[in-house]
């Protein structure tokens, strides 16, 4: 006895089915991959930017103190005694900035 294996046909339709679903198999790892690449990087350049951040707010600390110190009475009157000059508090003026 002779067994005949009978060849099925597929339509355009199943085949378009077919070639969707291996097409969708193959590249959703390949896009799981490159999207959770993509964020790591993005995380690591976040992380790189918040360090920057940190070290330049300490930079802005350092200089605001160091304009307060500038700044002090006692400075000035050193640097104007430097300079030959005399203070006086009678030719002092104060201005008042009102926002």
């Amino acid at each position: 006895m002779k067994k005949y294996k009978k060849k099925v046909k597929m339509s355009k339709f199943e085949k378009l089915i077919y070639s969707l679903a291996i097409f969708l198999l193959v590249i959703a790892p390949i896009s799981i991959v490159f999207s959770k690449a993509t964020l790591a990087k993005v995380n690591f350049d976040v992380e790189k930017q918040k360090k920057e951040i940190e070290v330049q707010k300490k930079t802005n600390e350092s200089l605001a103190m160091t304009i307060d110190e500038l700044a002090s009475l006692t400075k000035i009157q050193e640097v104007a005694e430097q300079q030959g000059l005399s203070y006086n508090n009678g030719n002092i003026k104060s201005v008042v900035n009102d926002n």
